[in-house]
């Protein structure tokens, strides 16, 4: 489906007013809920921001937004302003550990597929105003594979889907990298498994989701490494605090970094794909799509 006339020109027009620096925009998505997505997008965001890196972290859970909560930060304003043109995004940004930008979430906020042509436009203005001044974009999705949450995903360079060793856990990820294969043509996924007791415990949760789709499905998955389970991640939580800044020196702490480090060795987008205002078309225009697939 097109966007609305000139919708597109328009955005073109702001992408030429920025710097075209390649930004890195990652969806952390898993189907179920409870498999600590948000904390591995808030950690992965807090150890790519203490390695000096510029990161936006955007709440992306539009029911029950809580990165704020998780991180002990006390937003004013959230992402329902900016989508209503009350709120610059400058304004809604909050800063968190070693100089991390984190754009809260809304509960209950109008659904993307809703918004008017001038509310997208201003939108994807909204973004381009802080565009120059970041590195990478972590999206921390819903749980579900709802519609908003296959948006954001498919929006996304990279899709890192967090699945736990449990039956509901590996078929939830199942569910959401089948939609957005077959239904819309994504190919290339990686798998990070969490909460896991060994390094081979989690090497075998991934050969456990390479089975079932090299059996059903196109794609091609990627190990992106293995969370251990560990206590200091409960304690940091209950601090409102990110483990990697809580308990620098645990050793869970250490396999974020260690995540965040290899992210970077992850292929550089290219072009306009590189850019976040170019995210944000894509995500209005997919939640558009899903708007008329109901009508």
């Amino acid at each position: 489906m097109l966007m609305p006339d000139g919708q597109f020109d328009q955005a073109s027009g702001l992408r030429e007013m920025i710097n075209p620096r390649p930004i890195r925009a990652i969806a952390v998505t898993g189907g179920k809920g409870g498999v600590g997505k948000t904390n591995v997008s808030v950690n992965l965001g807090v150890a790519a921001a203490e390695m000096g890196q510029k990161v936006l972290l955007l709440d992306a859970d539009l029911g029950l937004a809580n990165i704020d909560v998780v991180l002990g930060l006390h937003p004013q304003f959230d992402l329902s302003h900016v989508m209503r043109g009350e709120r610059a995004l400058e304004e809604v940004l909050i800063e968190g550990p070693f100089g991390l930008k984190v754009i809260p979430g809304a509960s209950g906020v109008q659904a993307l597929a809703e918004l008017s042509p001038a509310e997208h436009t201003g939108l994807i203005r909204a973004f381009s105003e802080v565009a120059c001044d970041t590195d990478l974009l972590i999206v921390d999705t819903a749980a579900g594979i709802s519609d908003t949450v296959l948006s954001f995903s498919r929006a996304a360079h990279e899709i890192v889907v967090v699945v736990c060793d449990e039956p509901a856990s590996i078929t939830d990820a199942y569910a959401i990298i089948k939609l957005l294969n077959r239904d819309h043509g994504h190919q290339r996924f990686r798998i990070l498994a969490n909460m896991v007791r060994s390094a081979q415990e989690g090497r075998e949760l991934y050969n456990k989701m390479c089975r079932v789709t090299d059996r059903y499905l196109d794609v091609t998955i990627g190990f992106m490494g293995a969370v251990p389970f560990d206590d200091s991640l409960r304690k940091a939580v209950r601090t409102q605090r990110p483990v990697v800044q809580a308990f620098p020196r645990s050793r869970v702490a250490q396999v974020f970094r260690n995540l965040a480090k290899k992210i970077e060795t992850w292929p550089q987008p290219s072009g306009a794909n590189g850019q976040v205002q170019f995210f944000v078309e894509r995500l209005i225009k997919y939640s558009s799509d899903y708007g008329e697939m109901v009508l």
